[in-house]
């Protein structure tokens, strides 16, 4: 969501971590097709089987899949009349259900957040959940191979941190999370984003594979990918992962993989392109195995200095007036 609180972008402006590295083999985005249906307009969530896209768009009042080709025009639409509070991320299981993440909370004032999943028959199903630490803005999921979500948190400082059910999902629940492990991502100089360099710390969605082999988290501006070795999720978010710069974003919340490993992203906003990195997550494998010099990011250690321009108060300030705008326009929606 776009809400940022004031006072943590003016801090997050100075005390941002070490600029990870670029692989020199990463190649840069190429626009796949444009997204202009106004109903989805804030574009979040992406999922691809190679032939279509499923798309999320934040908000709404009830539970929505639209279904596009690969001209990004909408063929059709799943639907439930299940009401979502704020969902951001999307996910889909190797049985075919769609899993929606309703873990927005801005305003970190939710007692329980939840997982919606919805058959490609409409079925929805709720799955409430709640943290063991308190309210989290969460607009990243990931599903591992086994079917187990995994929430990745909103930092502005970009302190990710990463948490999972502590058994089966109940319904309508709640399931307690716990924690398995945090990241901390590191800004970089990628434009893009609609708060400046800040947003480059900021988790705004994540992908899998199919398989599970290779996972992805991105913020406004880059994504990191990491291969997951035995199905070791948690363990493979402390690796060194891939870093891919999506630069001139405007918004860029969705993230998505094809089955041949193609990297999609995408953003907020009519008009905008969903963009297509080939042959991504082979290079993510490679890399961490020592076969590319792969790009260093963000789980853990300390690199050579910042990419940010750190005398830029008065960047900083205008960031926190818009900061203020648009936490202002955030959506009222029932608690």
């Amino acid at each position: 969501m776009r809400g940022i609180v004031a006072a943590a972008v003016v801090l997050g402006t100075f005390v941002g971590g070490t600029a990870p590295a670029m692989a020199q083999e990463v190649p840069a985005p190429q626009p796949v097709c444009a997204n202009r249906d106004s109903r989805l307009s804030e574009l979040s969530g992406l999922v691809s089987d190679g032939e279509h896209l499923y798309a999320l768009n934040d908000g709404g009042t009830k539970t929505q899949i639209f279904v596009l080709g690969r001209d990004c025009k909408v063929q059709k639409v799943i639907s439930s009349p299940t009401d979502p509070y704020d969902p951001e991320d999307l996910a889909r299981t190797a049985d075919g259900t769609f899993w929606l993440s309703d873990t927005g909370d801005n305003r970190k004032k939710r007692d329980t957040v939840a997982l919606i999943s919805l058959t490609p028959q409409g079925k929805a199903t709720l799955h409430r959940l709640t943290y063991p630490d308190g309210q989290h803005d969460v607009e990243a999921l990931i599903m591992d191979r086994s079917g187990t979500p995994y929430l990745i948190t909103k930092d502005v400082f970009g302190d990710a941190k990463v948490y999972r059910p502590t058994g089966p999902l109940a319904s309508p629940g709640p399931t307690p999370l716990e924690s398995v492990g945090s990241l901390q991502i590191k800004e970089t100089s990628t434009p893009g984003g609609p708060v400046g360099s800040i947003g480059s710390m900021t988790v705004t969605g994540a992908a899998s594979m199919a398989d599970g082999s290779v996972v992805a988290l991105r913020t406004y501006t880059d994504a990191y990918l990491y291969a997951v070795t035995d199905g070791d999720l948690a363990g493979a978010l402390q690796r060194e992962p891939l870093r891919v710069p999506l630069p001139n974003e405007k918004q860029g919340e969705a993230l998505a993989f094809d089955p041949d490993g193609t990297l999609l992203s995408g953003g907020e906003g009519v008009g905008e392109q969903i963009r297509a990195v080939k042959g991504a997550a082979a290079l993510a494998a490679a890399a961490a195995t020592g076969g590319t010099s792969g790009g260093t990011a963000a789980a853990g250690g300390k690199g050579q200095g910042s990419d940010f321009p750190y005398a830029q108060v008065g960047i900083a300030a205008i960031v926190v007036i818009g900061g203020l705008l648009l936490v202002g326009r955030l959506r009222k929606r029932r608690a």
